[in-house]
């Protein structure tokens, strides 16, 4: 068998949306790394209404069929992301960058399942939420994560975030050990998204495998 590219020859990326989102949400990133040489696959899941084992089933079918690629993903998509890795360890991967990820659980999402119409909005993900996962990476792959700053989001409706928080997910709740390296940006959970600067932090990080001087 030929030996896997290096990963920052690699252009393929799967991009893995969050939660009441679909996969086009993804668009504005993805064509920004288009324009950077990528070849962008959004990843379509729904995650109220879908347990976690489920959709990272399907994200690791897709992966399958793509062969080998970095691996994007903006806040609940990141633990499916993380998930679907951990449950198929073979998969050939590239990168991984987690954008706004809970990866230790969220105050605003605990919050808001205290009432029942919160608990029906987070539907399957609810414990996903509230507890997070196994906030240590494993896989030999380079892991990076980027957190905002800017507190604009719908988590400040439901609670007083008690630190610094891109209005949703607080930043050392993104957090994992074994990341090999971290982006703090003055960005919202939805804005990064849209933001230039974030693609370029993702780009520089997919294709060196770390973020550029000024992403602390």
């Amino acid at each position: 068998m030929p030996n896997p590219p290096e990963p920052g020859a690699l252009r393929d990326a799967i991009l893995v949306h969050g939660l009441w989102m679909r996969g086009l949400v993804m668009g504005p990133l993805a064509a920004r790394l288009t324009r950077a040489g990528f070849r962008c696959h959004l990843f379509d899941y729904t995650g109220r209404a879908r347990p976690l084992a489920a959709n990272a089933e399907r994200l690791a079918h897709l992966a399958r069929q793509v062969g080998a690629a970095h691996f994007v993903g903006h806040s609940l998509g990141g633990l499916v992301v993380l998930d679907a890795l951990a449950r198929e360890p073979s998969l050939p991967v590239g990168r991984v960058a987690l954008l706004g990820t809970p990866a230790r659980g969220c105050f605003a999402a605990r919050r808001l399942a205290h009432f029942g119409l919160g608990r029906w909005l987070l539907g399957e993900s609810e414990a996903l939420w509230r507890e997070g996962r196994t906030a240590r990476w494993t896989r030999p792959e380079p892991l990076g994560v980027i957190a905002g700053t800017v507190p604009i989001g719908m988590g400040r409706v439901f609670a007083q975030l008690p630190c610094v928080n891109d209005g949703v997910v607080c930043v050392d709740e993104t957090r994992i050990d074994g990341m090999a390296a971290c982006s703090v940006l003055p960005v919202s959970h939805s804005g990064m998204l849209l933001s230039a600067r974030v693609a370029e932090s993702l780009r520089a990080f997919l294709e060196l495998g770390s973020f550029p001087p000024h992403a602390h």
